[in-house]
């Protein structure tokens, strides 16, 4: 195992990095369930959506693992399963067949960026004050998530973030339980606090009533996995919708691109895997992984893969090497049968782990330059658009917008990279056809 994932060069052991791994699936093994309930209204079947979900993100972590040697793990990402049901499917009225073949046309196009260093030009191309920011934002966000998961945070009819009235019952009450637990757990510096953390809060939400006054339950189904889908493309219809089929799969390129750059520049900060001159090990490698993994979970029949946010936990829980990842992919593949358990873990449990998190993850803030405004203002926009907007590329891009903007008008120009426009022009360029469309 040292030979392969050099755990000593890393300061790490196979306990520890076996632990991240567990930690870091406990907190993202929602999207087995959570995937399939998004992507089955646009006429998908839930079974083989879950069943490609699993297989697609335990092939997506094992070439993270053995390429790259990255404690990233990687499955179909949030948000974007949104779009390809309620946009492409149901809003612009396209087959879910079409919507894979856009995003199999992606991944083929990342896999070619990936391999002439463009992608990793774009990772690289990230001001530092920024890529600290970055983390520090995504870890907001995550804590967001958290507190949203759990019903702690809901919408109120204003549409704004609001504390719920019910945050002392319920889920919610198993969150806040949960919480207080990892904080004592993590206060006493008890080894894989975050995943006893997890433990402990499920057992908890088996005995705390829900808010309509049931119990937590294991629920049922069959443990035996459906195949999934293979190769279901609609080429015909995308030549009868090139200009649509052009807008959807751009779409998916951009926001799967901006997410996975902001995720591995904030997780690799944490886990001390970036170099003196602010680049990432291995960071080809595992834009590599996020690009196979889209590919390949298009030709299985599941929306586009990128790098989980909830890596993050692992690499609090210590994980430092692919070893991290591969115990993900093993997990992703043992969960095909083990499908009514996994399906059980409320979110409530995993809420606690990700407000944690959070706290770890935005440590970097306080080694931002504030005192320069052109840096403060981009590195302030970058994080406040990740949680209001709940979108890491969405962040990224005010946050590198509003970076060239002010220093072009601030006399400092020469602090702009060569790769930074090229960034700032690929957002402008997404601003306007949003504005088109």
């Amino acid at each position: 195992m040292d030979k392969i994932f050099k755990l000593k060069e890393r300061g790490t052991d196979v306990k520890t990095e076996i632990i991240a791994g567990i930690t870091t699936f406990m907190t993202m093994a929602y999207i087995l369930v959570v995937n399939p309930l998004l992507l089955s209204p646009s006429g998908m079947d839930w079974g083989k959506v879950f069943s490609a979900t699993a297989i697609t993100s335990a092939i997506a972590c094992a070439v993270m693992a053995f390429l790259a040697n990255l404690p990233f793990a990687l499955s179909a990402g949030m948000g974007l399963n949104a779009f390809f049901t309620y946009t492409v499917c149901l809003g612009m009225g396209h087959s879910w067949q079409f919507a894979l073949t856009a995003i199999f046309v992606e991944g083929v196009i990342f896999l070619l960026l990936t391999l002439c260093n463009v992608r990793e030009a774009i990772v690289n191309s990230i001001p530092e004050n920024l890529k600290k920011a970055i983390g520090a934002g995504i870890g907001l966000f995550i804590a967001y998530i958290g507190l949203k998961n759990a019903g702690i945070v809901i919408g109120d009819p204003s549409n704004v973030s609001a504390l719920s009235p019910s945050w002392h019952v319920g889920p919610a009450l198993v969150c806040v339980i949960g919480l207080v637990i990892t904080g004592i757990l993590l206060a006493h510096k008890v080894k894989g606090a975050i995943l006893i953390g997890i433990i402990l809060t499920t057992i908890v939400g088996i005995f705390v009533p829900a808010g309509d006054g049931h119990v937590t339950t294991w629920g049922g189904g069959s443990w035996m996995p459906p195949a999934p889908y293979f190769c279901e493309f609609a080429f015909s219809e995308v030549s009868k919708n090139f200009f649509d089929f052009v807008i959807v799969m751009f779409t998916f390129l951009f926001v799967d691109m901006f997410d996975t750059v902001g995720t591995l520049i904030g997780c690799a900060g944490k886990s001390g895997l970036v170099r003196e001159d602010g680049t990432i090990q291995n960071c080809k490698e595992a834009l590599f992984a996020d690009a196979v993994g889209t590919t390949v979970g298009a030709m299985l029949g599941t929306s586009t893969v990128t790098t989980f946010v909830e890596s993050a936990s692992g690499v609090s829980a210590g994980g430092r090497t692919g070893l991290t990842a591969l115990t993900v992919a093993i997990l992703f593949l043992v969960s095909l049968f083990l499908s009514p358990l996994f399906a059980a873990i409320p979110s409530a449990a995993t809420s606690p782990a990700l407000i944690i998190v959070g706290v770890l993850m935005v440590t970097p803030v306080k080694d931002i330059d504030f005192e320069d405004m052109t840096e403060a203002i981009p590195a302030f926009l970058t994080m406040i658009f990740m949680v209001c907007a709940s979108s890491i590329s969405d962040g990224i891009m005010f946050g590198i917008l509003s970076y060239v903007v002010l220093k072009a008008f601030s006399g400092k120009m020469k602090q702009i990279s060569a790769p930074t426009w090229v960034v700032f022009a690929l957002f402008v360029a997404k601003i306007i056809v949003n504005a088109l469309v």
